[in-house]
């Protein structure tokens, strides 16, 4: 397991692209979608859980995904859509079984490379399937959510 890929086996590319501020954020549990926390601190300085994480580092990459907590997020048909094959920025929710409640989510950064931030460890790690599987609190993959909105640019004035 890596903190950034960079363990030498072909990281993502994705991966080298993301900030050191990404990289530095602490675990903060009760820094969560909705949270006095959150609303009463925005921003990413004072830590966050893994859904606020998730959506930070797709908002870097251009993907506009909606802030809701895990089992909003499986239902949500809006901003997103269930797929059965992950690409680089999509969204993974794990738990200890089928259900969407509670879920924890990373980012898929390619090819068995998942980012995710968690209390385990603290800062965003990159971990293999595997890992996931092996934690009984994380052995299923509940499934897979692709943001289908993508930020839009602001008209130039010229």
């Amino acid at each position: 397991m890596s903190d950034r890929g960079g363990d030498g086996t072909g990281a993502s590319p994705l991966l080298a692209r993301l900030p050191d501020r990404l990289w530095s954020v602490p675990y903060a549990g009760a820094r969560f979608p909705g949270s006095a926390a959150v609303t009463e601190r925005p921003g990413l300085g004072e830590g966050a859980n893994c859904q606020l994480f998730a959506y930070a580092v797709l908002r870097h990459f251009g993907l506009e995904p909606p802030v809701l907590r895990s089992s909003e997020l499986w239902d949500d048909r809006e901003s997103t859509a269930r797929v059965t094959a992950a690409r680089p920025l999509d969204l993974l929710l794990f738990n200890a079984g089928d259900a969407a409640f509670g879920a924890h989510v990373g980012v898929w950064a390619g090819p068995d490379h998942v980012l995710h931030l968690c209390a385990e460890v603290g800062r965003p790690a990159v971990w293999p399937m595997a890992a996931f599987a092996a934690r009984p609190r994380y052995r299923t993959l509940v499934g897979v959510k692709r943001v289908v909105k993508r930020v839009t640019a602001s008209p130039s004035r010229g």
